[in-house]
């Protein structure tokens, strides 16, 4: 069994452990520890009407495939890719628009100064334009290293590529959303 988090609340692979024992309470702290950013992961990748069914899919998903958890990677990594893969299905299924990255209106200036406010809305509307026009690699992993902090080597396994080829596409990305800021 692995080793205690820095927390003292047991690791995920320990909490697997009991739960394929038969300990419910270590899916719930599992569901506990790892919704919010597949949360944030889902609303990324464009899913809003439907986000709280995707994240519900992700884990009914991982928890009925739990066996073929490699635990190379970390559950966290695994969850993400099992909901990029919904994403993907429900997006071929309904033919949508191209997923967009939600800026939540915390993260922009505000204050009460009318002037402030139209500036930082201007600017998150601008930010979410840029977003949305990147590829969807692109903004899968430009969300995966700027929201959930994940390393490459993490985002290679989400988005089913190569490490130097996570790094190319966040570099591109970054690139291109400062080009489309700077016009």
């Amino acid at each position: 069994m692995s080793e205690p988090r820095r927390d003292g609340e047991p690791s995920d692979a320990a909490l697997i452990a009991r739960w394929r024992g038969g300990d419910e309470r270590a899916a719930t702290i599992l569901v506990e520890r790892h919704a919010p950013a597949v949360s944030r992961f889902v609303a990324s990748m464009g899913e809003r009407g439907e986000l709280e069914e995707v994240v519900q899919d992700t884990f009914v998903r991982a928890f009925g495939s739990i066996d073929r958890f490699r635990e190379a990677s970390s559950l966290r990594t695994w969850l993400f890719s099992i909901a990029r893969n919904l994403c993907r299905d429900r997006a071929r299924a309904d033919r949508r628009a191209p997923p967009v990255v939600p800026i939540d209106e915390s993260h922009a200036l505000t204050g009460e100064d009318p002037l402030s406010t139209a500036v930082a809305t201007e600017t998150e509307a601008r930010l979410r334009a840029a977003i949305e026009g990147l590829t969807e690699t692109q903004r899968a992993v430009f969300t995966l290293r700027v929201t959930e902090g994940l390393s490459y080597r993490e985002i290679a396994d989400v988005v089913e590529t190569t490490e130097g080829a996570a790094r190319v596409h966040y570099h591109n990305a970054v690139r291109m959303v400062k080009e489309y800021l700077d016009e």
